[in-house]
């Protein structure tokens, strides 16, 4: 098969040279805010000379949320309508580590039953985000049939969360204490049985994406993050593994029951967006072998909610903390100011999406083939609610 090599990218003084749009050389195009090759509400401002881009400005502001001061201003059980809101694809990371956080200042411990709930409840979201997440990569390239299988999966997944929390996106299920409910009759079943048809699917993507010369032509080489970049942007999660590192909160700082199960910290060399889909994809087979584990082990009876008070008049003792957990971006972490009254006193959500849609994707849009700008921007796996909070 016969396809395009990639362009040589322009040399570093080229790259440095003043950009005079009224020269003719060089003209701006926005992409987004509603675009295809954006990953939510958000724009980027491209200066291209001919198709490659030479200059990038990523522009937010287009969502109008401010989910931390509205936390501020209603009791502690009113805010978990809100934190689901603040990573839509995947609310379960924001209720867990709300709910932590409560936990933590107003000492309360949540049931062990509780705690292999939460943990099944974390990773079902992180399945059903990675799933849309591969198939937005695939998309991107051209593969829109990967989008197509993995959609549907994720709605199977969707399935069962709606059997678990009686919700499919926003499932307000973790609550300070435990949960809200145990699992219903059969879902140990149906949960394996979703989960051997997404690993099913993860074999056939392995042939029909990772495969697929066009689309290693396109990803290999795209969007390098040296190792030098990761610490100093702030890179985490599988962004932070495909450049090599080894760092997984789940194991290296182990909350909730993932100290009981076994699962491997998958990492790549190459870190470029093929790896990046590698390491993403990967994971997706870690999770589920994870959930095998937890739907064995994971005791069917006894207390899902610690006893507590009045919720509608609860003042938390005044204090604050920091908690933080391993969503599908890296880290993800909730501080929490308590004032003694009913009120959070200060609320601040630290994500991954900020540096790695602002500082990371515009250092590395900068020489990208127009073409290519959706898949790298995929590859680094944003979501715009999560910077605007």
């Amino acid at each position: 098969m016969i396809y395009a090599k990639r362009r040589k990218r322009m040399s570093t003084q080229e790259h440095n040279a003043p950009i005079d749009l009224e020269s003719g050389k060089y003209v701006k195009i926005w992409q987004g805010p509603q675009h295809p090759g954006i990953t939510g509400n958000m724009a980027l401002e491209l200066v291209l000379n001919g198709d490659e881009v030479v200059d990038c400005k990523t522009h937010v502001g287009y969502l109008h949320r401010g989910f931390e001061k509205l936390m501020e201003r209603r009791t502690f059980i009113q805010n978990f309508p809100i934190v689901c809101r603040i990573a839509v694809p995947e609310p379960t990371f924001n209720e867990y580590l709300y709910a932590a956080a409560v936990e933590e200042l107003a000492g309360i411990e949540s049931p062990q039953r509780a705690q292999w709930l939460r943990t099944l409840n974390l990773e079902l979201m992180r399945l059903a985000s990675y799933l849309m997440w591969l198939g937005g990569i695939g998309a991107s390239f051209g593969q829109a049939t990967i989008y197509q299988w993995t959609v549907t999966h994720r709605d199977y997944v969707l399935d069962l969360f709606e059997e678990m929390t009686g919700a499919r996106v926003y499932h307000m299920y973790i609550v300070p204490g435990g949960v809200r409910a145990g699992l219903p009759e059969g879902f140990e079943d149906r949960a394996r049985a979703v989960l051997d048809g997404v690993e099913r699917l993860l074999n056939e993507i392995e042939k029909v994406l990772f495969k697929n010369v066009v689309f290693k032509a396109r990803a290999k080489g795209l969007g390098i993050i040296s190792k030098e970049m990761v610490d100093p942007y702030g890179i985490v999660g599988p962004n932070a593994r495909a450049a090599g590192f080894t760092r997984d909160l789940r194991r290296d700082e182990p909350y909730l029951v993932y100290d009981q199960l076994d699962f491997d910290v998958v990492t790549g060399t190459e870190s470029d967006a093929y790896a990046r889909a590698k390491v993403r994809h990967q994971e997706m087979r870690e999770g589920i072998r994870m959930m095998r584990q937890i739907l064995e082990q994971m005791p069917t009876d006894g207390p899902f909610q610690a006893k507590m008070p009045n919720v509608l008049h609860w003042e938390v003792p005044a204090g604050e903390t920091y908690v933080k957990a391993e969503c599908t971006r890296g880290e993800y972490g909730y501080y929490l100011v308590t004032d003694g009254s009913q009120y959070l006193r200060r609320v601040h959500v630290r994500g991954p999406s900020y540096t790695h849609a602002i500082a990371v994707m515009e250092k590395l849009a900068v020489g990208t083939n127009i073409a290519d700008i959706a898949g790298l921007m995929v590859s680094l796996h944003t979501y715009p609610p999560e910077i605007e909070r």
